[in-house]
């Protein structure tokens, strides 16, 4: 199947089960739970904005500069993995390490520098970030002029989605982390509302044909759709430790194959990570830049990176 996800599209990412291209690329998007990593090695310098009431309307504000990010990027990721960050400031940090990584990746020149001064600990996961995202980019060369007919809309619970990977975990045999990867590239864990241009529908894209093989129950409810991922994955190698191809059957990209990977990489290194990727929110790549769709679009409107 060939088709470009709807957050692929828009946030950081791309694909549609059995498909098609879209639009431009998106982002990524998740909410988690677990225990941190990575203690504080190197303690930010600068002074944390507080975090604002209920969901983003405008871009977080990051650093402009290689050390400003290494501050911002190691506050962000110590706090998405202490389960003592809750409420708004999970959500906020979360959005500044989410915009931390998109300046990152469209400096490469500043990666190395950056990634070296951060803690060991989040070395790793953070060259995983950067690669993930270029991977994405590197899926849409043709941007639009404006932003897309979607609606953005607020996630599931992340208790109920972390539980409905599980159990398609265990009933088919695909890591929870792969499935929550594949939710986060598709639709930014079911934030996007919308059709892709090849007729992809539904949390987890899949097309009318691919749904009707694979699937059970109703395309645009999450337990559904993750379930029918968890079935179409499995049966595509993903059960049997042939996940590139599986990943490549749901989405014939290479890139995507890559990027997907490197999120479900991070998950499985600190669980704790998906709590960060819950609260990512969705960035749609335009010719003029960068837009913020906020929940509530259209009616809430989008604002410039």
């Amino acid at each position: 199947m060939r088709r470009v996800g709807l957050v692929a599209v828009a946030l950081v990412l791309a694909a549609a089960c059995g498909g098609q291209e879209l639009e431009p690329q998106g982002e990524e998007a998740a909410d988690p739970t677990t225990t941190a990593a990575g203690a504080a090695e190197t303690a930010p310098t600068t002074t944390a904005a507080p975090a604002p009431d209920g969901p983003p309307t405008q871009a977080a504000d990051v650093a402009s500069s290689p050390e400003g990010l290494v501050d911002q990027l190691t506050g962000a990721e110590q706090a998405v993995r202490d389960p003592a960050t809750a409420g708004d400031e999970l959500a906020h940090q979360a959005h500044v390490q989410q915009v931390a990584y998109r300046v990152l990746a469209e400096h490469p020149d500043w990666v190395e520098e950056v990634v070296g001064g951060l803690p060991e600990a989040l070395r790793e996961d953070a060259t995983r970030h950067v690669a993930a995202r270029q991977e994405f980019i590197g899926m849409h060369t043709e941007l639009q002029d404006g932003p897309p007919d979607w609606r953005i809309v607020a996630p599931p619970p992340a208790d109920d989605l972390l539980a409905y990977y599980q159990e398609a975990e265990a009933a088919f045999g695909v890591e929870w982390e792969v499935l929550a990867a594949v939710n986060l590239v598709e639709t930014g864990l079911g934030r996007i509302r919308g059709v892709s241009s090849a007729g992809a529908l539904g949390p987890m894209q899949f097309l009318p044909g691919t749904w009707e093989r694979w699937g059970e129950g109703d395309v645009e409810d999450p337990h559904d759709a993750i379930l029918a991922a968890g079935r179409y994955l499995g049966a595509s190698g993903a059960a049997d430790g042939d996940l590139d191809a599986a990943l490549f059957e749901y989405n014939n990209h290479n890139n995507y194959v890559r990027g997907v990977t490197r999120y479900a990489d991070i998950m499985r290194a600190d669980p704790d990570t998906f709590r960060g990727f819950y609260h990512w929110q969705i960035y749609y790549r335009t010719t003029g830049g960068d837009l913020l769709l906020p929940e509530g679009y259209p009616d809430v409107p989008a604002a410039e990176l």
